[in-house]
């Protein structure tokens, strides 16, 4: 009897451990693929913004991106990297999460709501890899306007193993 016990604690224990190790962060090699891609997004938007007032003092809210299903990248992780990355700049602006219907259009002039799309432009195969090469369009525009007052098409490949 006190062997089965001391068997069952072992086997317990064990079992915690292996649960410990389990992570609900992604791998770091994904993280960085998709933050890259997302670094790139915000400086592109730096370089040259829609607004002419202190970046700083501007409200970015960031609609929930379409993204192609080839590419396997949730929308929310994809917004959380290009939120910090926008975060991350020394002189960037303040971000939020959007959502439609969360203001009317006549949002204060230092709104404005950012919109993307990733596009899958097929697979390359290599012998040790795929490529996904992807075009990401970035639109910002005033809420209550259809069309962007600021646009950038970012090109690149992933890497299908590091999402």
């Amino acid at each position: 009897m006190r062997r089965a016990h001391t068997v069952g604690i072992i086997t317990l224990c064990l079992l915690l451990s292996g649960c410990a190790g389990l992570s609900e962060a992604p791998p770091d090699d994904m993280r960085q693929a998709v933050y890259g891609m997302s670094d790139q997004a915000a400086d592109a938007l730096l370089e040259s913004p829609p607004w002419s007032g202190d970046t700083q003092n501007m409200v970015v809210m960031l609609a929930p991106p379409t993204i192609d299903a080839t590419f396997n990248i949730s929308a929310a992780r994809l917004t959380e990297t290009l939120g910090r990355a926008l975060l991350a700049l020394e002189d960037g602006p303040q971000v939020l999460d959007w959502t439609p219907g969360m203001m009317t259009d006549d949002a204060p002039d230092n709104h404005w709501i950012l919109e993307s799309h990733l596009n899958s432009n097929g697979v390359i195969r290599l012998s040790d890899r795929e490529l996904l090469p992807y075009q990401w369009e970035i639109t910002l525009r005033r809420p209550g306007q259809k069309a962007p007052s600021w646009r950038a098409t970012l090109s690149g490949a992933l890497d299908a193993s590091a999402l």
